[in-house]
C-alpha cells in the first residue's frame, strides 16, 4: 500500500528526525484499530535522499509483524531506489529492539547488499518518540554480522584478510632485514 505524502511533509531525508516527523503523522492517520497493530514501512530514496515512495509492507498483530525480504525490496527494485529506511511501530510503546527486530534487520542488510541497495537505518516508532538503529550503533553491529552472509563471501573475506596479513608480515620482515643490514654496515664502518 503506497503512502501519499501531504503538502506539509518533507520530500528530502536529512536525518532521522525527518523520517520520524513523516512517519509519526502516517501512524496517527491510521484508524484506531490499526494503530494497535505493528506496521512495517519502507521508505525508498534516491542517492540524494529524495523520497521516491513510502510503502506499507506488512500489517501484523499487536506484538509482531511477519516480514518477507522479497516484499521489502520488491518496490525498491521496481522504483530504482538506491537507499531504503525501514520503519516499524511498537504499539506497546517500548523502544527496545526485540531479538526478532535485530534478526530481520541483519537478514535484510544482506539482501540489500546482494541487490546493491543501501539499508540506511531501521527506526522503531511510537506516537510520541522513536529510536534509530543507526544512532544506537546497532546498524554497525548488524552490518558486521556474518549470520546471513553467503558462505562463499565469508571465504572470500577470509582469503582477502589472509593475503593482507601475509603482505604485512612480509613488509615487517623486509624492514627488520634492512634494519639489521644497516646496523651491520654501520658496525663495519665504525670498526674500520
Amino acid at each position: 500500500m503506497d503512502i501519499k505524502l501531504t503538502k506539509h511533509d518533507k520530500r528530502y531525508i536529512e536525518g532521522t528526525d525527518d523520517v520520524y516527523g513523516i512517519m509519526q503523522r502516517v501512524l496517527l492517520r491510521e484508524n484506531k484499530i490499526d494503530q494497535e497493530k505493528e506496521h512495517l514501512w519502507i521508505i525508498g530514496m534516491n542517492q540524494a535522499g529524495y523520497i521516491l515512495y513510502i510503502e506499507l509492507i506488512a500489517l501484523g498483530s499487536y506484538k509482531s509483524v511477519n516480514i518477507e525480504p522479497m516484499n521489502v525490496f520488491r518496490v525498491a527494485v521496481m522504483k530504482n531506489a538506491s537507499r531504503v529506511i525501514l520503519v516499524h511501530n511498537h504499539p506497546s510503546g517500548s523502544l527496545i529492539p526485540s531479538a526478532a527486530d535485530k534478526d530481520i534487520t541483519d537478514r535484510l542488510i544482506q539482501v540489500a547488499h546482494i541487490l546493491n541497495i543501501e539499508l540506511t537505518d531501521h527506526l522503531i516508532i511510537t506516537p510520541k518518540t522513536y529510536i534509530s538503529f543507526r544512532s544506537i550503533k546497532l546498524m554497525e553491529e548488524l552490518e558486521q554480522s556474518l549470520k546471513y552472509v553467503p558462505t562463499y563471501q565469508v571465504v572470500e573475506r577470509i582469503r582477502k584478510q589472509e593475503k593482507q596479513i601475509a603482505k604485512e608480515k612480509l613488509a615487517v620482515e623486509r624492514d627488520s632485514s634492512a634494519e639489521s643490514k644497516s646496523r651491520e654496515s654501520s658496525s663495519r664502518k665504525s670498526r674500520n
